[in-house]
């Protein structure tokens, strides 16, 4: 397997199902050179404040540049971390995030539940580092124009992906070549 090289280190931060084998931010993982994640929380996993911390706690490992790969719950906790820490962070890619005004499917955890768990009231304030959000235009835990408010907020740019779901296994997403592209593009 050929390695990705980057500058900066590169910090997955996955969202509440943690590390999925076939998950493109786990296939990721496996190709970077310099790169650390977010570990699974052994409990409370729900606990927005626990999840902020364990990406505080990885990030106080690093030196040197970052840049913050997050898909789905795992971007709300970094809205969440940029809006307690101040870090200098080089960039962030942030993929499908879910919508807490959202009706979601069942196998989800329901927004109310994580509302509970101190998700709510979501950071929406510009982010302190440079940023690209990818949106689904079909993804069933938020509608684009959530997605776009959410970026908007951010200051991200926003990066229409078309139909690709949720942008995980589910929707037929192992690898993901464009998210090596846009780690460039952040790590420049």
């Amino acid at each position: 397997m050929e390695r990705l090289h980057t500058a900066a280190t590169i910090l997955i931060v996955p969202g509440l199902r943690d590390h999925v084998a076939e998950h493109w931010q786990t296939l990721l993982q496996a190709r970077l050179n310099k790169v650390r994640a977010v570990p699974p929380l052994q409990v409370n996993g729900l606990d927005c404040n626990a999840r902020v911390e364990a990406i505080q706690g990885e990030l106080e490992q690093i030196e040197g540049d970052v840049v913050l790969v997050a898909h789905s719950a795992g971007v709300l906790m970094v809205a969440h971390w940029a809006a307690r820490y101040n870090r200098p962070i080089k960039g962030a890619l942030l993929a499908a995030p879910p919508d807490l005004q959202a009706q979601w499917p069942a196998a989800y955890p329901s927004p109310d539940t994580l509302r509970a768990n101190g998700w709510a009231p979501l950071p929406i304030k510009a982010l302190p580092f440079p940023s690209i959000v990818a949106a689904s235009s079909d993804d069933h835990l938020a509608s684009l124009q959530a997605v776009a408010a959410m970026a908007e907020g951010w200051g991200s740019e926003l990066l229409s992906l078309g139909n690709v779901g949720h942008l995980n296994p589910a929707s037929g997403f192992g690898p993901w070549p464009l998210a090596e592209t846009l780690i460039h593009q952040l790590d420049q």
